[in-house]
């Protein structure tokens, strides 16, 4: 099967779109974390420290899911230029790893979402007991 350069281009809205979503992720996070400061050094709470905790890992996660969108694009877009000068073999190779980096983050991006659910329940465990 042979493909052409209009093939990896199809990927560009997709990467484009997650690469937004991971940047909201960061830019909420971010907000959420100053708050969570504020309120560790004026109450020193168990539940706050755990909260900032969890927050750290997903902002790291976060941070390997953009590095990994940026280098799918970034071999898509090899990809791309493989197959215009016709060094087919090269463009599929850079294509598959692309599509491999594309799902890499997608994966981590599983994980982020599992563990921000795991946040949730500690806020909730924190107004059951108040």
């Amino acid at each position: 099967m042979t493909i052409t350069v209009t093939t990896p281009a199809l990927l560009f809205p997709a990467i484009s779109l997650f690469m937004l979503a991971f940047t909201n992720r960061f830019l909420s996070l971010g907000s959420r974390v100053r708050a969570l400061h504020d309120n560790f050094r004026q109450t020193n709470e168990e539940s706050t420290r755990q909260q900032i905790d969890n927050l750290r890992k997903r902002i790291y996660m976060i941070r390997n899911m953009q590095g990994l969108g940026v280098m799918s694009m970034f071999t898509c877009v090899l990809s791309m230029i493989c197959l215009f000068e016709n060094w087919q073999i090269a463009g599929e190779i850079m294509f598959g790893l692309s599509l491999a980096l594309l799902l890499a983050s997608l994966w981590i991006s599983f994980l982020e979402i599992r563990i921000s659910v795991n946040a949730l329940a500690i806020l909730l465990s924190d107004i059951e007991k108040g």
